[in-house]
């Protein structure tokens, strides 16, 4: 920056900080008389301990009461006493970004887990930011390979498409995802796990996203065991550490797993701060961060964000609240099936509840009609399974469910894939094509 840069910002400077003091703790939230701040700004809650000497720890502004300032912290307050200082940073939460996060696990502050020091020179961004322009976004009209039969051949995702991953706990969301970050052909993988128990975090990375997977990735970890803040900027972190990469020109993958605890977090936040709880206990602020948030990825004039965001259904209920709200805001949905796990298929995609709004739009005419023909196939064969399953169907009787029944194990073998098998796109739809014309 050059010196009349520096010498033009002075005015502009603060030269005296802001402090308030703790004036009480109720549950989750810190009250504090002053300081001077907005919403969304960091404070430092200064702490004096005869165990620990002096500490800080940050908090966020969440609300106000009258003249009482409402703080959430980022960690644990176990030390926080009445009369602790609180100094305004007034600014809201940043992070540092940069090439050298590749290969990389973060916590919701962009730090390293491992306790190595990110090197100087990286770009400072806030976790933040307005969603791009509708009308600088450019449309969608290149496909991207995923890696996965059963998506890039029955649900084909383009380039800056958002799409929701459902299912119920335990059917293989978590699988699903690293072998995404695996076979895709992405420049580079931005992995958001929010909320996931303290094992699963290492045992995510070493079995299911493995040192080919990470070699590409960037992962931010907020376990379940953290305060609700932290779960929720994680969310925001990864978003916004996929947004310099995408305005750098590249096509970034952006996995989050999962945007149902995030929704839980703001839920913990909204009560604590007085919201009244309005669909199944969620508060109106869960309802306003998801388009928020969600709304962040997909394409700008730079580059792109393919998003997958998983989504954890209660009950296997894909209509409950956070369902049906994230169904509506992104690009399309892939719904995982207890029945097809418990009988061995995997993915457990279950294609005839799934869809990509954009497959029409980005796949050639001969892989539509093959997809197209496989899925009034499986269809059939599914309406009528209960009738083949007991023996009342007599072969004969209908020429569309005796076609059904010749393809169905087909069609299952095809939708089928190993873990740690990788089929690119291109041999995916010339075996879907082939399939379609009665090929093996």
């Amino acid at each position: 920056m050059k010196a009349i840069d520096l010498i033009q910002q002075i005015p502009s400077l603060s030269t005296f900080k802001k402090y308030g003091r703790v004036s009480r703790v109720v549950g989750l939230m810190i009250e504090s008389q002053g300081p001077e701040s907005s919403i969304g700004d960091v404070c430092k809650i200064h702490i004096n301990s005869f165990k620990n000497g002096h500490s800080v720890i940050l908090a966020e502004v969440v609300g106000f009461k009258e003249e009482i300032v409402v703080l959430m912290p980022y960690t644990n307050i176990r030390e926080i006493s009445t009369g602790c200082l609180v100094e305004g940073t007034n600014s809201p939460l940043e992070v540092k970004v940069g090439p050298e996060l590749i290969g990389k696990v973060l916590d919701s502050m962009g730090n390293p887990i491992d306790g190595t020091v990110l090197s100087k020179g990286l770009k400072t961004v806030g976790t933040e930011q307005d969603p791009p322009n509708p009308l600088t976004r450019p449309p969608i009209h290149e496909r991207i390979e995923v890696g996965v039969k059963a998506i890039d051949g029955m649900l084909t995702v383009g380039k800056g498409q958002r799409v929701g991953i459902f299912a119920g706990s335990g059917v293989g969301k978590s699988t699903l995802l690293g072998m995404i970050a695996r076979n895709t052909n992405a420049d580079l993988n931005v992995i958001a796990l929010i909320g996931e128990r303290g094992r699963e975090v290492r045992e995510f990375i070493e079995r299911d996203l493995g040192k080919e997977g990470l070699a590409k990735s960037i992962v931010v970890a907020a376990t379940s065991d953290q305060p609700a803040l932290m779960r929720i900027k994680g969310a925001f972190t990864a978003t916004a550490i996929a947004e310099y990469f995408r305005d750098k020109g590249l096509n970034v993958m952006l996995m989050m797993d999962s945007v149902t605890r995030v929704a839980m977090a703001q839920r913990e936040i909204g009560l604590a701060v007085g919201e009244p709880p309005a669909t199944r206990g969620y508060t109106p602020s869960v309802f306003a961060i998801l388009p928020k948030l969600l709304e962040r990825t997909g394409t700008n004039e730079h580059g792109t964000i393919t998003a997958f965001y998983t989504v954890l259904v209660d009950g296997d209920d894909m209509n409950e609240p956070i369902a049906d709200a994230v169904r509506g805001i992104l690009d399309g949905h892939i719904v995982l099936d207890r029945s097809l796990a418990n009988k061995g298929q995997f993915p457990a995609i279950n294609v005839l509840k799934s869809i990509s709004r954009l497959m029409n739009h980005i796949s050639e005419e001969d892989h539509k009609k093959a997809a197209q023909h496989l899925r009034d196939l499986y269809f059939t064969y599914n309406k009528s399974e209960d009738l083949i399953n007991i023996g009342a169907y007599k072969r004969g009787t209908s020429k569309e469910i005796d076609e059904a029944i010749k393809y169905e194990p087909l069609i299952t073998a095809f939708l089928k894939q190993g873990y740690l098998d990788k089929v690119s796109i291109d041999d995916t739809v010339n075996e879907l094509v082939s399939l379609s014309n009665g090929g093996v």
